[in-house]
């Protein structure tokens, strides 16, 4: 006997077959895979469903990939970067609709809590680094954004949209966390220990307080070229050369004032602790998921800072003006291009990119 379907049957097929998406899907170490999920709704009045427009991989996608970060658990869609076109809101959302362009924050951030009053949003109480940690994120065709007036940024109208996912995390990370903890500031010198993604954020940052010299170490040819052409005084490849002994022949013998560790594994922190000069600072930036030691014997009485942080997130708002004012270029990070369908060719270019001179990508739906 042949079936008969109602239209109200068939409508709610297609319904669900519509809330379907496509999204990268962390399986745990090692293991990733692009799936259908659900497509996300509001769950909060403070909720916005964002459909993504452009996304990228960043670094700290790598280590999750590789188990340093043990809190995102297998099964959590990835991504903490990405602009697109506002879907949904909640009924608590009075400066954003739908329809609206926005950048999204790869912080999550209430503007409530005691830490949030303080400008630590990268320690919100309900938020923080959640997307793609914690919660689902931006690898996907569309994102949840909790605290949507306060983790969404609008985009002014005319502005490139892929150099906008720039700054959505290494753009404000290279400048918090590298120089503004680094006390970068005029005539001062800068060692930037690492030429990837963060490693360039931090350089090109840097030059906004006309430090005498920023000097870059990496072992790739490749990628001290592009630190070369982004402005770089000097580029160290520590394969072919010692970098302590450059640094100090560079610096009459002093080291550098400022010393961006921007890797995250222990070679490149000890490295830092030989090249700071007394008095000055090492501003960790690197996702270290190994310890590191920390060479007191040596530093105890160099009057040296050390600091670390997590992205706050706070200078958004001052990059996107610097962006829009032409002061500041970060497309010129972008080195490759894909489709969501191609993420995981896209993670595998990403993470061999000695040889595929990758630096960052956009990925589009």
């Amino acid at each position: 006997m042949s079936r008969s379907w109602s239209a109200s049957t068939l409508e709610r097929r297609h319904h669900r077959k519509e809330q379907q998406m496509k999204a990268l899907i962390y399986q745990g170490p090692g293991r990733l895979s692009l799936e259908d999920r659900p497509r996300p709704t509001v769950q909060s009045p403070t909720d916005a469903v964002v459909r993504v427009t452009a996304t990228t991989i960043c670094g700290t996608d790598l280590h999750i990939l590789k188990g340093d970060v043990p809190t995102c658990e297998p099964g959590r869609i990835l991504g903490h970067e990405g602009v697109g076109v506002v879907e949904e809101v909640g009924t608590a959302i009075a400066t954003l609709k739908p329809g609206d362009p926005v950048l999204i924050s790869c912080i999550t951030s209430c503007g409530r809590c005691s830490y949030c009053r303080r400008g630590m949003y990268s320690h919100c109480q309900s938020g923080g680094w959640v997307l793609g940690h914690r919660i689902d994120g931006t690898q996907a065709e569309f994102v949840r954004i909790p605290h949507a007036e306060t983790s969404l940024h609008r985009i002014p109208d005319g502005m490139d949209e892929e150099a906008l996912v720039m700054l959505s995390d290494i753009l404000p990370t290279g400048f918090e966390c590298g120089v503004l903890n680094g006390k970068v500031e005029p005539g001062s010198t800068v060692a930037i220990v690492g030429a990837g993604p963060i490693g360039l954020a931090a350089l090109l940052t840097a030059q906004f307080y006309s430090p005498s010299q920023c000097i870059v170490i990496d072992p790739d040819a490749n990628r001290l070229e592009v630190a070369r052409a982004f402005g770089a005084t000097a580029c160290i490849r520590n394969s072919e050369a010692d970098p302590v002994e450059e640094v100090r022949r560079l610096t009459d013998g002093m080291g550098a004032d400022c010393v961006i560790e921007a890797v995250g594994i222990p070679a490149t922190f000890e490295l830092c602790e030989d090249l700071v000069a007394p008095g000055g600072t090492i501003a960790n930036v690197g996702v270290h998921g190994v310890k590191a030691d920390l060479h007191l014997e040596r530093l105890w009485d160099r009057n040296i800072t050390i600091t670390t942080r997590l992205v706050d997130t706070v200078s958004t708002p001052m990059l996107l003006k610097a962006v829009g004012a032409g002061k500041l270029d970060p497309a010129r990070l972008i080195t490759h291009r894909f489709r969501l369908d191609q993420m995981l060719a896209a993670y595998d270019t990403f993470g061999k990119a000695a040889s595929t001179k990758a630096l960052k990508m956009i990925i589009r739906p």
